[in-house]
């Protein structure tokens, strides 16, 4: 039971580590792109503008729904009453005492 509890905090913090590793090298790209393309055509600024924080949100929603399901899983933890579930479930042994 301790192990799968282990387990599901460790695949919650890679959930929120790689989704943010993940948004900060996508933004940092799509911010390079639009430095680039206001310096080679100034006057299309403003729509530039409004598209790049159009897929700026788009690409940082990705992360926060890992954000969602890494909270969900470290804190909420669906897994634990399925084991309990089973682990009641299991015939359970019963050894006598060794005489000494």
């Amino acid at each position: 039971m301790e192990s799968l509890i282990g387990l599901s905090a460790i695949a919650g913090a890679l959930l929120l580590a790689f989704g943010a590793l993940g948004a900060a090298i996508g933004i940092g790209i799509l911010g390079g792109r639009f430095i680039e393309a206001i310096a080679r055509q100034p006057e299309l600024g403003p729509q530039l503008q409004t598209k790049f924080f159009v897929v700026m949100g788009l690409v940082d929603a990705v992360p926060m729904i890992a954000v969602g399901l890494g909270l969900f899983i470290i804190f909420s933890n669906p897994f634990v009453g399925q084991a309990k579930e089973a682990a009641a479930a299991a015939p359970v042994a019963v050894v006598a005492p060794a005489a000494h």
